[in-house]
């Protein structure tokens, strides 16, 4: 039976252009069930490919006004949202056009940066800024924001320094850095997550860079020592039950992975994405 209606999109924008027809390519091989969760989406949801949001290459600010009208109209349907980066400030259109439908939503943030600068090379829209924009505008829940992966180095202007973190617990943000994770496996964690989050509503964002570049080298702000593949399964997967009322998956620059693996590797985890989906059918 068809229960709900569910939209992926894709979003091009500047080096990011290229990786949302990589990810389809990719995504050729992936199969109707999840043979480990025993998911089976196909049979639970409405799935379409409404294709890319225009945007405007020129103007940062008008690009962000183009994606939250759009997705103003997407999510009024009902529609539970799947993005295609596109770099991470696609977060913050994508999540004032959610907070409107649902009010403040709780946030699991996997990333090797917080996101959170108040400027970033002299503008305040910009990929490392889109989640202090969304404080700024209250449409996160902070008490139910998590950030997990952080890592990587810093530079002068407090982009990412020491003062991030600070920021990010002032807030009430609950801060995992990458060191922690380490050696590990995540499903401890995402049991705290879920209890963290409650019956809410959640929107997830997964930045490809919070895996170690040896897996997934094709982005453009890379950091050593990330997550791997196994712990971003362990995350996904661990989103089973929540009020998911979005996710993306961003910052996919595939000209800097020749081999394809770093899309193989995110078609994979926006399938898992679609798994954990609320009214998903489970075998």
């Amino acid at each position: 039976m068809i229960k709900s209606v569910y939209i992926i999109n894709n979003i091009p924008c500047t080096q990011y252009r290229f990786s949302p027809r990589h990810i389809s390519a990719e995504s050729a091989m992936i199969r109707l069930y999840n043979g480990w969760t025993r998911a089976a989406p196909y049979e639970s949801l409405r799935v379409a490919d409404i294709g890319d949001v225009n945007v405007n290459l020129f103007d940062l600010k008008d690009t962000c006004k183009k994606i939250q009208e759009a997705y103003r109209e997407i999510v009024a349907t009902g529609c539970i949202p799947l993005t295609l980066g596109g770099d991470h400030i696609i977060a913050y259109p994508i999540l004032q056009a959610v907070a409107e439908r649902h009010g403040p939503v709780g946030l699991i943030h996997v990333d090797a940066h917080a996101d959170t600068s108040g400027m970033i090379l002299g503008e305040k829209i910009g990929h490392g800024t889109p989640f202090r924009s969304c404080v700024d505008e209250g449409l996160l829940d902070c008490k139910r924001v998590i950030q997990i992966g952080l890592r990587g180095s810093g530079i002068y202007n407090k982009t990412y320094t020491v003062y991030t973190f600070i920021y990010c617990s002032f807030q009430g943000f609950r801060v995992v850095e990458a060191v922690e994770c380490w050696h590990k496996s995540l499903v401890p964690l995402m049991e705290e997550v879920r209890s963290q989050m409650g019956t809410g509503p959640v929107y997830l964002s997964f930045d490809i860079d919070s895996l170690d570049p040896a897996f997934a080298p094709g982005t453009g702000t890379p950091e050593i020592a990330g997550l791997t593949p196994i712990q971003g399964l362990e995350i996904i997967r661990g989103c089973r039950g929540l009020n998911l009322v979005g996710c993306d998956l961003v910052e996919v620059s595939p000209p800097y992975d020749t081999t394809g693996n770093t899309a193989l590797t995110v078609a994979n985890l926006i399938f898992e994405m679609m798994c954990v989906l609320p009214k998903v059918k489970y075998y």
